[in-house]
């Protein structure tokens, strides 16, 4: 049997795999709503990307961290695919309901649901508590800036004044979770451009540029296709007539950007000489 190093996929026989994407080009026209799934939730994305990552680049019984819980999609998934999970959320009502769905689903698989601010929360005793030290992977789905008012909370990212702002706070997301990734390990972004004061905001574009400063490998971009969002339901006329008279197009993607953590280098000892 061919090695197996960050997933269960025996690549003896590789061609047996039809339902993993391999493409950068993601045409997903419906979404899982199996199990526990629900697209009730204003910003959820849909459960084939979560499912697609976890079988990619994690092995059963792995850990997996989504820094912005939302309505539980990650989780459910891990429950699906026997991954253990912890989700972090600043609101505990939408945490509330994730907790109901992804326990619901059928499975056996470890999870844990913690409230709070992914800038600055220590995880260190969740992970104590299952004996590990390190996550297998992580997923990020934060806000596209402000274009959904999700809560009240001022420490929620989708709150934040100015691009720079959201861009700072995410960073410290960055910071404050990726130390609990285990080194040579993959962590997925799911973000999308804005459209704001008649301008094209490139959040996917601000992102990279962040991480490739952190040292992270840029694996993959992937584009995703959003065929009918909540904001733009039964509006396609609108936004056309938007589009005509603003002179941009109509945004039907979304970016899944794939970055690998580096082996951290060990630091030598230099002898100082007297």
């Amino acid at each position: 049997m061919a090695k197996k190093e960050i997933n269960d996929l025996d690549m003896v026989h590789w061609k047996d795999y039809d339902d993993i994407i391999t493409d950068s080009l993601w045409i997903i026209n419906k979404r899982d709503n199996s199990g526990t799934h629900k697209g009730d939730y204003h910003g959820n994305f849909i459960p084939q990307i979560p499912n697609q990552l976890i079988k990619r680049y994690t092995k059963k019984g792995e850990w997996i961290l989504d820094a912005f819980l939302g309505s539980g999609t990650t989780l459910i998934e891990c429950q699906k695919l026997g991954r253990n999970g912890i989700g972090i959320d600043i609101d505990e009502k939408i945490l509330n309901i994730a907790k109901e769905r992804a326990t619901n689903e059928k499975g056996n698989s470890k999870l844990e649901f913690i409230k709070g601010d992914s800038r600055n929360i220590k995880i260190d005793n969740y992970l104590k508590k299952y004996k590990i030290d390190k996550v297998n992977m992580i997923i990020y789905h934060p806000p596209y800036w402000d274009i959904i008012k999700f809560n009240n909370c001022k420490e929620n990212l989708a709150n934040t004044n100015t691009l720079q702002e959201f861009l700072k706070g995410f960073e410290k997301v960055i910071n404050n979770t990726t130390k609990y990734l285990e080194d040579e390990r993959y962590l997925a972004i799911v973000i999308g451009d804005i459209y704001k004061n008649s301008e094209w905001i490139p959040l996917g574009s601000h992102i990279i540029q962040l991480m490739l400063r952190k040292n992270f490998i840029l694996k993959s971009i992937v584009v995703k296709n959003i065929s009918e969002t909540k904001g733009k339901q039964n509006q396609k006329a609108i936004w056309r007539y938007r589009a005509l008279l603003g002179g941009f197009y109509i945004f039907n993607h979304e970016y899944i950007l794939i970055f690998k953590k580096p082996k951290e280098r060990k630091k030598k000892n230099v002898k100082r000489q007297n």
